[in-house]
């Protein structure tokens, strides 16, 4: 899917092909050799679930949002470029707490975001701090975007998930340190060999380290990852089942391009992991075919794609990438009921259909299909209608409005009845 632009569960947005949006930025210095700029973004949103999935509400009714604002500069130097950026952040989540109960409503909570430093030239980058890291499209490694309120908070001694709320926004991304040593351009060989620190209680605070290889050519994008745990919050691990992270092995190829055919999309993964508890190995794949009728009124694009995750594969950090549904596969069931993408096993079937009416409008039509979850019991196979519109009204504001329509297949599952849920949310992005 190409949508005109694409709103994350990162809480960024991005422009036509991908472009970063994440702030406008004001200009304080602009020198040829130095540059310091000032970056702010709002984003706040309006969520409704007929069903409950945890929430002591019925019908939960709950508000998100943050603010993000900071300083970024770079400053030449002989054979470089040193660089580094600051932000903070204040995020708070209202109302009655999201649909699957890990938000109260009451989080509230202000601390630095982003803090990091680092030098480039023109093929090797090299950086550390707080920040980001993402592999290709986010289907192993998309930030640490887990952001968790007081649900969960005191059910077990020492751990603490509570990350400031705004659950669905995920307005906190960034790993707590990291050390990132970046190889090659934008063209052929490149790789990212990388030490990733997470202080996120719901990720069991994993500590871990790889190497992403890519090969960039005119038929797409060819990549391979491994990816090792190096070590866990025992505490954390215990309670949210996580303690297989500790030595993980994770193994990854994948392909994404046009394969020199320009409406055509294609996109695949296949993953093995080696447990660190001695558990089962498990794996997880996709494949996805996609068309742009470009010829045509609108634009429209029509995919398919097939998910299966594994018995006992973990996810970890998975997260938005794309557009809705990668790798969130449906707005109710990846983000509250729990069919996938959260250690569960599943296939999924998903078709999507999105189209440009504007230059400033995007539209869609997501169709998921679950099966074969719960360790093939069935107890958790549903069907999901996502429709959605995404909206540039100018440079300050973007909104996106979402529909959906969840339907599980039996009354044991999580939702605990066989109901249709209606849900709905809009999100405002608005750079400044």
């Amino acid at each position: 899917m190409r949508p005109l632009f694409k709103i994350s569960k990162l809480g960024i947005c991005t422009a036509l092909l991908g472009a970063p949006l994440l702030s406008h930025a004001y200009t304080l210095i602009d020198k040829d050799n130095q540059h310091l700029s000032f970056n702010g973004e709002a984003d706040v949103g309006a969520f409704h679930s007929q069903e409950t999935y945890g929430n002591p509400h019925k019908s939960p009714s709950w508000q998100e949002g943050f603010i993000k604002f900071g300083l970024s500069g770079d400053q030449k130097a002989a054979n470089g470029t040193f660089f580094s950026t600051i932000n903070a952040i204040s995020s708070g989540t209202w109302g009655d707490g999201d649909a699957a109960g890990l938000t109260t409503g009451s989080e509230r909570k202000t601390n630095i975001e982003d803090l990091f430093i680092g030098y480039r030239t023109k093929n090797i980058e090299f950086s550390t701090g707080r920040q980001g890291f993402v592999v290709g499209n986010g289907f192993i490694i998309n930030n640490d975007a887990l952001n968790m309120g007081k649900g969960l908070d005191g059910q077990a001694a020492g751990v603490h998930p509570n990350r400031g709320g705004a659950y669905w926004l995920a307005a906190r991304k960034s790993f707590h340190n990291t050390a990132i040593l970046r190889l090659g351009g934008d063209k052929g060989w490149r790789s990212d060999i990388y030490w990733l620190q997470s202080n996120n209680a719901a990720q069991a605070s994993t500590e871990m380290a790889g190497i992403n290889i890519e090969n960039h050519n005119k038929y797409g994008v060819v990549g391979f990852l491994f990816n090792r745990g190096l070590s866990v919050n025992q505490k954390e691990a215990n309670f949210f089942g996580l303690n297989k992270r500790d030595g993980q092995k994770t193994m990854s190829v994948r392909y994404q391009g046009d394969a020199g055919i320009k409406p055509l999309f294609l996109s695949a993964q296949y993953v093995k992991q080696i447990q660190g508890d001695n558990s089962k190995n498990a794996k997880a794949w996709y494949a996805e075919v996609g068309w742009t009728f470009d010829q045509i009124a609108w634009s429209p694009s029509l995919h398919y794609r097939f998910t299966r995750y594994g018995e006992g594969y973990d996810p970890l950090f998975y997260g938005f990438s794309r557009g809705y549904g990668t790798w969130f596969q449906g707005e109710v069931a990846a983000n509250y009921a729990g069919p996938s993408g959260a250690s569960i096993d599943s296939d999924i079937q998903s078709i999507q259909l999105s189209a440009t009416p504007t230059d400033k409008v995007s539209v869609g039509a997501l169709y998921f299909d679950f099966t074969k979850t719960k360790n093939d019991t069935g107890t958790n196979n549903a069907k999901e209608v996502d429709l959605w519109m995404q909206w540039a009204v100018n440079d300050h504001l973007i909104i996106s409005p979402v529909v959906g329509f969840y339907k599980p297949k039996s009354s044991s599952s999580v939702q605990g009845n066989d109901n249709t849920n209606v849900y709905s949310q809009v999100i405002a992005i608005m750079p400044f």
